[in-house]
């Protein structure tokens, strides 16, 4: 089940098959270290994992989804599309990638596909994303689609995060 697609991906629901690539995004120390998160252990893997085999498109509207990206007419998954709720009840994006995808812009290409996909297919009025500040790739990408609203201490990841926010009237403004 295709989510949407952007000019070089496409983001949908897992399938068996990408079980091998999806552990890889929770176990990489490198891909964790910016997180910051610990590696997952295969049962937290398996049960993650198995949450995302069986979303539906009306699970985006009331709980955390994690959708798989892909670049378009291949089956590797090279990150994952993270469309999540925070402690406010506000809709989140996030994303993560595979390290060998990194720097390829497809964290841009994503996170402009998902803000899309929030205001013109989900209706919502605003869209937030928490980032650790450390996370230098990630803060360039959310400082292009945009705007930092306030940096919290999150003591579940021991890391100083960014909170950004974007307005659907902002993002029709600049983006349309």
């Amino acid at each position: 089940m295709k989510i949407f697609e952007t000019e070089r991906l496409e983001i949908r629901r897992l399938k068996s098959m990408d079980r091998e690539h999806f552990a890889e995004l929770f176990t990489d120390p490198k891909v964790l270290e910016l997180i910051p998160q610990t590696a997952f252990t295969e049962n937290q893997i398996t049960d993650r994992f198995n949450k995302s085999l069986n979303l539906k498109l009306s699970d985006l509207n009331d709980q955390k989804c994690a959708f798989g990206i892909f670049k378009k007419r291949e089956t590797e998954l090279i990150g994952l599309a993270l469309f999540l709720i925070n402690e406010d009840n506000e809709k989140e994006l996030g994303y993560r990638f595979r390290k060998k995808y990194w720097g390829k812009g497809y964290g841009t290409e994503t996170t402009k596909g998902m803000l899309e996909y929030y205001f013109q297919q989900m209706n919502v009025s605003k869209v937030t994303a928490d980032v650790n500040i450390a996370n230098v790739g990630s803060v360039k990408i959310l400082d292009k689609f945009m705007k930092p609203v306030s940096e919290f201490f999150n003591e579940r990841d021991n890391c100083t995060d960014r909170r950004y926010e974007l307005e659907k009237n902002n993002w029709l403004q600049q983006w349309l």
